[in-house]
Parts: structure tokens; sequence; C-alpha cells
């Protein structure tokens, strides 16, 4: 099925294109409203009224959720490839995620706010998938780092910055002891959401697909036991994902579990929802120089810089909780703890929607275009499998340990292997003389 190719230096979006950002746009609000900072403070205020461990909770929350999209995105990722599927899904899956946001602001008890994040969560997390296979079909191979790393700045601009300034303001308008106002702000991300996904639900197509078979079922299953094969078979795909599986699973986990393990440590709210705001300031320029720098260097070599970053931000993280460990009455450790989370904050929006632009767009020019979603949906398979193990290390070391911090710096084994699985895929790639 032929489409519009935009050439390489056309620097205007097609309809297409800016569609497709504009989703990143739209789900951007929940991914910091409820994944990252409000809906965390508001969950850990309920879960403190009712003396249950907020951390805990929210990671094995996140582990489950996390688990049952794994689960799914294979076999919904074949067959979703298939012509006339692909679309109806993603609408599916984003109807579950708003409905289930919207449905969380009705409940005040800790369980059933714990239930909708899940649901909610699975939505999302479906739709992205769905939404990343996209990909190939609203641009082409040379555009695409850069479709990807706007997409990712637009989300820090208008899904996150925009409407997280407008909670900010609703929560010190009303209190930040008001549960009311964390109401509203779950209310405002829902209709954030739902209306700024039209233009992808009126103007994106399946472009690329598979011809469907009278049984569908069967061509399914068939199509992903060969794409399974295919990725195994080949090298240079295998490292690149089993790479992501492992630094993904840092980013996401460090995306999840940062509010709330600065509410554990008891660091002021005001000051932490201020930090983040940074985060997707800095993001947003950030995530477009990425783009340019994996365009100059090649996309391996821009994703080793990022994961070293992180193993950095691991360490940052590590001795903010165990200074205030160590000195849990001390003022002044306290401040520097809050100072550390404001360098971590500005570390995280440096690398955090490029590592992610760039692994999405790398990967969408590794694989055949007619068989994306049966690709993404490996690509989310263990990208979300990584997204169970990391919360549940978090938990499970700080339960074990009973610090909060040793849960942290476990994290950074995650990019440790990433990084140098990426070095392996970089070699690969150089041997098979393919751009790196």
């Amino acid at each position: 099925m032929a489409t519009k190719s935009p050439a390489k230096n056309e620097k205007k979006f097609t309809r297409e294109e800016k569609s497709w950002i504009l989703y990143d746009w739209a789900n951007s609000v929940y991914a910091t409203n409820i994944l990252a900072v409000i809906f965390p403070i508001y969950f850990g205020n309920v879960c403190q009224q009712n003396g249950a461990d907020n951390l805990v909770l929210w990671s094995y929350g996140t582990s489950i959720s996390t688990f049952v999209v794994a689960i799914l995105a294979p076999v919904l990722g074949a067959l979703a490839d298939h012509k006339g599927h692909k679309k109806k899904l993603f609408a599916a899956f984003l109807a579950i995620g708003v409905g289930f946001t919207l449905v969380s602001a009705l409940f005040g008890e800790y369980r059933m706010l714990l239930i909708g994040y899940v649901l909610s969560h699975i939505g999302f997390s479906g739709s992205c998938l769905f939404y990343d296979s996209f990909l190939t079909d609203v641009t082409t191979n040379e555009r695409m780092d850069r479709v990807s790393s706007w997409g990712y700045a637009m989300g820090y601009i208008g899904g996150s910055t925009i409407p997280f300034v407008i909670s900010i303001v609703i929560l010190l308008v009303m209190g930040m002891e008001n549960m009311l106002a964390f109401k509203l702000v779950i209310v405002l991300t829902s209709l954030w959401w739902a209306v700024f996904s039209i233009p992808f639900l009126k103007n994106v197509r399946q472009v690329h697909y598979i011809e469907a078979k009278k049984n569908l079922v069967r061509s399914t299953f068939q199509n992903l036991v060969r794409t399974a094969k295919d990725i195994f078979s080949q090298k240079h795909i295998f490292l690149f994902i089993l790479a992501y599986f492992f630094y993904i699973d840092g980013v996401g986990t460090i995306i999840s579990v940062s509010t709330s393990y600065g509410s554990k440590l008891k660091l002021d709210n005001i000051s932490m929802i201020l930090a983040l705001l940074m985060t997707q300031i800095v993001a947003v320029p950030f995530s477009i120089l990425f783009g340019r720098l994996a365009e100059r260097i090649g996309a391996l070599r821009a994703l080793c810089g990022a994961v070293g970053v992180y193993f950095f931000i691991c360490l940052v993280g590590f001795y903010m909780g165990f200074n205030i460990e160590n000195h849990p009455d001390d003022l002044s450790a306290r401040t520097l703890s809050l100072v550390l989370f404001w360098c971590m904050a500005f570390l995280v929006g440096t690398v955090q929607g490029g590592i992610q632009a760039i692994s999405r767009s790398h990967f969408g020019k590794l694989i055949p275009p007619e068989r994306s979603n049966e690709y993404f949906g490996f690509f989310d398979i263990f990208g979300k499998f990584a997204a169970v193990i990391g919360p549940l290390l978090v938990a499970l070391f700080t339960q074990l340990t009973g610090r909060d911090s040793i849960g942290v710096i476990s994290l950074a084994i995650l990019f440790l292997l990433g990084f140098a699985l990426l070095l392996a895929g970089q070699r690969q790639a150089k041997q098979g003389g393919r751009a790196a």
C-alpha cells in the first residue's frame, strides 16, 4: 500500500507525522501526573493515613500491570499486523486507560486507588505498544530518529509541562492536604489524554500490514512463532533487545518510584513536584538534541552515553537516601538530600526522553515495516518484563534490608548489563556492515 514518503531533509512534518507526534502530547500527562508525580503523592498520603507502605504497594502494583501487558504484547502485536486490526486495538486500550484513570477520581480508599492505577496502567501501556509500532506507518527510516525525538519533546511540552503546571496550581490553590484537589487533577489527566488523542484516531492509518486470513487465530500464532525465530536468529536485533531489557528496566523504575522514594524519605512535596517540573522542561530541548546526536554519532553510541548517565543517577539516588537513613533527625542532611533530588531530576531530564526516543526509532529501523507490530510486541515484552523486575527489586531489597537506598542502588546493575550488551551489539553491527 503506497504512502507519501517525505524526503529526509524535508523540515515540515506531514499530517500523519504531526498526528502521531501529538499522541505523545496526549498520553504524557498520564506518565507525569499518574505514574511519576501527583498520583503517587496522593496514593502515599492515603496509604500513610491507613498505616500501609505506599512504596511497596506501588512497586507491586506497577509490576502486576506491566506483567499483564508483557504477557499480552506478542499475541496482540501479531494480531495487530493483520489488516484493519492495529487501529482498533489501539483505540480499545486507549479507552481502558482513559476510563480507569477517570474512575480513580471516584475513590478515596487506597486499595481501590491501587486497582484503578493497575487497570489504567494496563490501558496506557497497551496503547503505547500500538502507538510505537505506528511509527513505521507514518514516516521513513531516514526520518525516524527525528520524528521519534520530536514525539518525546512535544510530550514533555504539552503532555507533561502544561497540564503539570495547571495541576500544581490546583494543588497550591486548594492545598496539598485537600483530597478534592488531587481528584480534580486526575479528571484533568483523563480529559487531556482523551481530547488530544483525537487527531491520531482521525489521521493515522495502518499502511504496512499482512492480509487477514480466514483462520485469523492460527495465522496470528504462526506469525508469532516466525517472528520469535527471526529475532533470535538475527544477532544484532537480539542483542539490542536484550540490552534494552536491562537499561529500560532501570529507566522505567526510576520514573515510577522516584516520587514514592522521596515521599518515604519525607522530602518536601512541593519541592519534589517543582524539581520534577524542571525535569520536564529540561527534557524538551535535550530530547531534540539527542535525536540530532544520534544522527551524527550513531544511535548505539548515543544510547551508551545515556546509559552511563543513568548509572550515575543511581549513585546520586542511593546517597540521597543513605544520607537521611543515617541522619534521620538532622535538618542539614534532609536539606542535602533535597538538593540531590533536584540534581537527580535535572540529570534525568537530560536523558529520559532521548534514551526512549532513540531506542524506539533505532529498533524501528531494524525491522520489516509490514511486521512492525509483531516485532514491537516482542520489543514491548522485553521492556515490560524489565519493568516487572525493576520495581520488584526495589521492593524486595527494601523489605530485606530495611533501607530504601539499597533498593535504589540495585538498579545500577541493570544499567551495567545494558551498557555491556549495547557495546556487544555495536561490535556486531560493525561486523555486519550496519550503521551503529
